[in-house]
């Protein structure tokens, strides 16, 4: 099969604060944790490095500010091998990310945008646009999502792909839905999105129709449900594995999910491929450090390349 095509992703840097507690603290309350650590993450660096792992030339479009963060982030992104031509800077701090995580790997996670609300529509825009043999775009919910509408509609003119994922959830705005082609959120976001249950597949089917996008929910432990073209919902299970920590997993999916996609695997093999690459990243902790490093990868998508 051909390499993969080239990956954007529009979208979030932060810098993970990650707490391992044995349990969360109550209300007023303050308790002793296990240990701490520092990473690289944000919904959109996390999904660019997925899929440059897996091997797809990345570019990234986001905003860091002009702390020290900011400059630890940009040497990570091009260690990784990411392009950030498309990563500006602006004054104030980076976005931050304070991570709480309980021995079962529940996660819980306070995102402070920073510098990444200072992305302007103007430079997604444009930086798509000298992009113009770009596979797949993804956007997330933790830029505005005007500059996610200016993305998407720049990679709508030049027939490119467009994958939202909806997190943190919030409403949508019609116009972006309208220049999305597929949308995954978890089952909680589609929950607070749809109001709907994605067990229930009358409300999977309903919310598919009424944006008129490809709707695939991950359901971590529960596998994927996707609603095909023929206005079906298929279910895919998860692999049962040992969960340390489910930080960054969605993540790993929609990176991965978006290289095969550049790749030109079939929506079930990209699928498949985003599974397999978010279940080998709950078995470490860590955000970007979780995710399956390169000689994995390949083992990943040779086993899907090679079913059987």
């Amino acid at each position: 099969m051909a390499g993969p095509g080239e990956v954007m992703v529009v979208g979030s840097t932060n810098i993970d604060l990650i707490t391992y507690t044995h349990r969360i603290p109550s209300a007023g309350e303050t308790v002793v944790g296990d240990r701490f650590q520092m990473g690289f993450g944000g919904k959109g660096a996390n999904q660019a490095v997925m899929a440059r792992l897996l091997g797809s030339e990345v570019s990234m479009v986001s905003c860091l500010g002009d702390d020290a963060y900011g400059q630890l982030y940009l040497d990570n992104l091009a260690q990784v091998g990411v392009d950030t031509t498309h990563v500006y800077r602006a004054p104030g701090s980076s976005g931050v990310a304070p991570i709480w995580v309980e021995p079962d790997g529940t996660n819980r996670i306070i995102i402070v945008p920073g510098a990444n609300n200072a992305l302007t529509p103007g430079q997604a825009s444009a930086a798509v646009g000298l992009h113009p043999n770009a596979a797949v775009v993804i956007g997330q919910f933790e830029i505005p999502q005007t500059v996610t509408v200016a993305a998407f509609r720049a990679a709508r003119s030049q027939n490119t792909v467009t994958v939202l994922n909806p997190a943190p959830a919030a409403a949508m705005a019609p116009d972006l839905v309208a220049l999305t082609d597929w949308i995954i959120p978890n089952e909680v976001e589609f929950h607070l999105i749809s109001g709907g249950d994605p067990t229930v597949e009358a409300d999977l089917l309903g919310f598919a129709r009424k944006t008129g996008c490809r709707l695939l929910v991950t359901m971590g432990a529960q596998g994927v449900a996707l609603v095909t073209t023929d206005d079906r919902v298929t279910r895919l299970a998860a692999e049962p594995v040992a969960a340390v920590d489910t930080t960054g997993a969605g993540d790993a999916f929609v990176g991965a999910f978006a290289h095969g996609l550049a790749r030109g695997l079939d929506e079930i093999g990209a699928i498949r491929l985003g599974m397999a690459c978010a279940a080998d990243s709950v078995t470490r902790p860590g955000t970007q450090t979780s995710f399956p490093p390169e000689q994995r990868c390949r083992e990943l998508i040779a086993a899907i390349e090679t079913p059987g």
